[in-house]
């Protein structure tokens, strides 16, 4: 069977509420950044941001696992941890961290300002541990090719993809905010059934095409 794409039009978090995966079913997102916000406020962000990373972990299947992207950001000379701020939504589920990996966005070596020169990827599961037989490297040295500028980057998306469908069993990947549908192309073109949500009009037609 070919694999299949869909893309709902609508807010993730609703549309996550009112869902029960299938056993097969695994996750990739990217939760936004307080800058999306038409609020900009930091602790409403902080507030959503625990909520809907916890919600996605509550809502991985048992034998399965979420794998989050995520920048760091600076606010007012503050570095914000997005790395520490999934690690205490998943103080609220039954999931924990089996491991986590730096993706350098920028060469070794290069100064950065507003945000730092990688990004985190972190997977969560409720049962699947790290073991010697699913072990992958610490460092990956890319992020790959960008379809926007907020775009997981092809690299580690097929990076993401490929261990929940080796590691975990996955044969479908639901993308919460799945932007311009980078995982969801990296899932097809793996042999995987890709499901996204996506609010924007714009970036939801873009992720059925791309």
């Amino acid at each position: 069977m070919n694999p299949t794409r869909k893309v709902h039009e609508t807010d993730a978090i609703a549309w996550l509420q009112q869902q029960e995966l299938a056993a097969d079913a695994a996750f990739v997102t990217s939760l936004p950044n307080v800058d999306e916000f038409q609020h900009n406020n930091f602790d409403r962000w902080r507030t959503w941001f625990l909520a809907a990373a916890a919600l996605v972990m509550d809502k991985t299947p048992e034998d399965s696992a979420a794998i989050f992207f995520q920048t760091d950001i600076k606010l007012d000379g503050i570095w914000i941890d997005k790395s520490f701020l999934l690690q205490q939504a998943a103080e609220q589920t039954n999931c924990e961290l089996i491991w986590h990996k730096s993706v350098l966005r920028v060469p070794i070596g290069t100064t950065t300002n507003a945000r730092p020169g990688y990004a985190h990827l972190l997977c969560f599961a409720p049962k699947l541990r790290s073991h010697d037989d699913n072990a992958t490297p610490d460092v990956l040295p890319q992020l790959g090719t960008m379809a926007w500028p907020r775009a997981m980057g092809n690299d580690v998306a097929t990076f993401a993809v490929s261990w929940l469908r080796d590691h975990a069993g996955a044969k479908t990947i639901v993308a919460p905010f799945c932007g311009t549908g980078t995982a969801l192309a990296v899932a097809n073109k793996l042999g995987l059934h890709a499901i996204g949500i996506e609010r924007s009009t714009s970036r939801a037609t873009k992720a059925r095409l791309q």
